[in-house]
């Protein structure tokens, strides 16, 4: 049995800095995920005047209920989506004027709906350029609270960043969702409020979160299923490899360990114990049609080992790919169509056909670590694949190529 180190979660690690950096003390986060993108959010809260204290193994973080230390602040929030989200809606709760901005990557990604929802809310949001894009000016008085509608059918994370604003408002806050796309971050959120103090009440779509803010803590965060994903397909697609993920078992908080599920109806098997989850390649890799919307990160990496299955793959609602770090959906599509892979794509879906991809192609990354990750499991049956930013990893996964090129061999 192959045991295999992920780093920490990134959708925790994020969630679990806004939650010290609101919360009454100290908070320390324990195994939190360093990387470009958690480095980024780390980086922000010092800009707005939180302390954060960061050693290898732990990050402390002293709690300011009634927000940022800082009157006004310049902030780059870099490559990341939750920097970008859920900072400009931490700094609301305070009082002062804060300058968000992000990378040419980020800036093309949507906050619209959060942005709309927000001045519901009373507060004042400018954007600068694009209207529902970076950059944009928060001048903030604090948030009253009430009833906000919000549609999230682009993105969970307005959904987290409002209901991790709701114990900051003065009067608690009632969120009705009109549309939800991947679900399961939303149940980390709520998870994660809970350990910090704060039950969430939900009837159906509409939640309802209350005043009276967090408590500091002591919070470990669990392995990156994301992540994960990558080496339970490179167990899949190999038979006789056999890798092991200790930290994500039954109890884990992370929707995308749903994909070994994927895995196991391709006829991969699949063991799933209270603290680690193992996959063992059986040689087998059926065709299916698999609706996505859930786990959707996960989407190129099953993209990526379908050219192997037996039969087509056919991958649905998925459509909210098309504005992560790129159009993965598209990506997906062209770069296998560079292998010489037979692909289908609509709107929200992709079917993939069986094929054998040519060696020697080099992947478009697009900058996405998302796409890098996924077809380096493709390499491990297609020799000669290289990529035209394959450091693009260092958003999630600074260490990726090494710890995948340690991968033990078949049995």
């Amino acid at each position: 049995m192959a045991a295999v180190d992920i780093p920490g979660s990134k959708s925790i690690t994020a969630r679990a800095l806004f939650l010290a950096a609101a919360a009454d003390g100290v908070s320390t986060l324990v195994r939190p995920l360093h990387s470009d993108d958690t480095e980024g959010f780390a980086e922000g809260l010092t800009r707005l005047g939180y302390r954060v204290g960061r050693t290898p193994g732990a990050w402390q973080v002293d709690g300011r209920p009634q927000g940022p230390a800082r009157a006004e602040a310049d902030v780059f929030c870099r490559d990341g989506a939750t920097t970008a989200r859920f900072l400009p809606t931490l700094a609301a709760a305070g009082h002062g004027t804060y300058r968000f901005d992000a990378s040419p990557q980020m800036r093309r990604r949507p906050l619209g709906p959060l942005t709309r929802a927000l001045r519901d809310l009373g507060v004042d949001v400018r954007h600068e350029r694009a209207e529902g894009h970076h950059p944009l000016t928060v001048h903030a008085a604090g948030v009253e609270g009430g009833e906000v509608v919000l549609d999230a059918g682009e993105s969970s994370q307005y959904l987290t960043a409002l209901l991790l604003l709701g114990p900051l408002t003065r009067t608690g806050l009632r969120i009705r969702v009109t549309d939800l796309v991947s679900a399961p971050y939303v149940e980390i959120t709520l998870a994660m409020m809970r350990a910090f103090g704060v039950d969430v009440v939900r009837d159906g779509a509409v939640y309802d979160v209350p005043p009276g803010g967090y408590r500091a803590t002591t919070y470990a965060v669990e392995p990156d299923a994301s992540t994960a994903s990558y080496f339970f397909a490179a167990a899949a697609v190999t038979p006789g490899r056999e890798i092991t993920v200790p930290g994500l078992g039954a109890g884990a908080l992370q929707g995308d360990l749903r994909f070994v599920e994927v895995l196991r109806r391709m006829g991969a098997e699949v063991e799933i114990a209270e603290d680690r989850t193992t996959v063992r390649g059986t040689g087998e890799l059926r065709g299916l049609t698999v609706n996505m919307r859930d786990i959707s990160d996960t989407m190129p990496t099953l993209a990526a080992i379908a050219p192997f299955a037996s039969g087509p793959v056919r991958i649905e609602d998925v459509g909210n790919t098309r504005v992560k770090e790129c159009d993965r959906l598209q990506a997906c599509a062209d770069n296998l169509r560079r292998l010489g892979v037979d692909v289908t794509t609509g709107p929200d879906w992709i079917e993939i056909r069986p094929g054998t991809p040519a060696p020697g192609v080099e992947i478009k990354t697009f900058g996405d670590h998302r796409i890098v990750m996924s077809f380096a499991v493709t390499a491990l049956r297609t020799p000669g694949l290289a990529y035209d930013d394959p450091g693009c990893v260092r958003k999630t996964f600074p260490g990726f190529h090494e710890a995948f090129a340690a991968l033990p061999a078949a049995r």
